[in-house]
């Protein structure tokens, strides 16, 4: 009897925990989003971003619209990393064509002295609701997927007070005055396992921490403000809920040069961005870890014949066995077309049956 046999699907649980699959099973980065035209009806309804996503109904509806379109193996949340620090008071607001930004952000002393954990319960009931409500809507069928940004990713929003920035400001805060910027870090790294621990109490089946920014850091800089904190989530988080074992995945866009530091920090799977080869990475990991990965979105841009190419090729690379799960290097990419995806989705569940025989 599985660990997982409570869901009618479980075979993406089970590639997280190197269990055997029949096929390697996908979902995709920001599965949810502007490439989809329901999206965009949707969130035009809820008039903004944050009304979408601060919303239980509609943050279910989008949640599941992908679902309803593509046979995916899991659904994600649908939500924003930055509601950690909205719910620290900084103001998180979206201009258009610009992404988030922060009305406060972090640049005085006393602010980052000022600064508090959040009580989830309170400050972020409506993600909790969501979890809860897009839980019971998915009644079975695929695992959820909950997450939260890493810590380092976090600071370098709430400092800098934009994302897509040269992280000046932060960079500079970590080499003159590294006391402030742990201090962030660790804020950061608290608020984090409550908000994940409240999310799997609350239906979660799966948790992943997006380290979007790690990749900008030194060598000595990542293990110093990025892993070590994500480290700490890993060890503070809840593994076993409802009677089954809850996996945690860690991804690092730009963290290809780190791997082996990263599969040591206790996590259940590792992400992989588009710039590696997922062979190597396995031979890297060793059975340590599963991997999560890599398609570079920008391949689902051209046509389902070069789709169906590369999936193979990355299928190939891993190899036979299970440990695998499919995805982009990074968020679907708006221009998407969704036949594409479909495609992509289509091609991996086809292609990745001869690779678990066995």
């Amino acid at each position: 009897m599985s660990q997982l046999s409570h869901l009618e699907n479980d075979t993406f649980l089970r590639a997280l925990l190197r269990q055997p699959t029949d096929y390697t099973p996908v979902w995709m980065m920001r599965q949810a989003g502007r490439y989809l035209p329901e999206y965009r009806e949707t969130r035009k309804r809820a008039g903004s971003f944050l009304g979408l996503a601060k919303n239980p109904d509609y943050a279910t509806e989008v949640t599941l619209q992908p679902l309803a379109r593509f046979p995916l193996d899991a659904a994600i949340l649908f939500s924003d990393i930055l509601t950690v620090p909205d719910a620290m008071g900084l103001g998180l607001y979206f201009e258009d064509g610009e992404g988030p930004k922060f009305e406060r952000p972090l640049r005085e002393e006393w602010e980052i002295r000022d600064l508090t954990v959040p009580n989830p319960a309170e400050h972020l009931k409506y993600v909790l609701d969501a979890v809860k409500q897009i839980r019971k809507a998915l009644d079975g069928s695929v695992p959820l997927i909950g997450f939260s940004g890493s810590p380092w990713t976090l600071a370098c929003y709430m400092v800098e007070g934009k994302g897509g920035t040269d992280f000046l400001n932060i960079k500079k805060m970590a080499y003159e005055r590294p006391d402030l910027l742990h201090h962030i870090l660790e804020i950061n790294a608290q608020a984090v396992i409550l908000y994940l621990n409240a999310q799997i109490e609350a239906g979660a089946q799966a948790v992943m921490i997006f380290d979007s920014w790690g990749g900008a850091l030194s060598h000595a800089a990542y293990q110093e403000f990025s892993l070590q904190y994500m480290q700490k989530i890993v060890a503070g988080l809840t593994r076993r809920h409802e009677g089954h074992i809850v996996p945690c995945t860690v991804f690092t866009k730009g963290g290809g040069l780190w791997l082996e530091s990263i599969a040591n920090i206790g996590a259940d799977c590792v992400g992989l961005d588009w710039t590696i080869d997922i062979g190597e990475a396995r031979k890297r990991v060793g059975d340590k870890v599963s991997l999560q990965g890599n398609l570079d979105p920008a391949i689902l841009l051209s046509n389902p014949t070069v789709i169906e190419r590369e999936v193979g090729n990355i299928l190939q690379s891993y190899g036979h066995g299970s440990g695998h799960v499919f995805n982009l290097g990074h968020g679907i990419t708006q221009l998407t077309p969704p036949e594409n995806a479909a495609a992509m989705i289509s091609a991996v569940h086809s292609l990745s049956s001869q690779y678990h025989r066995q």
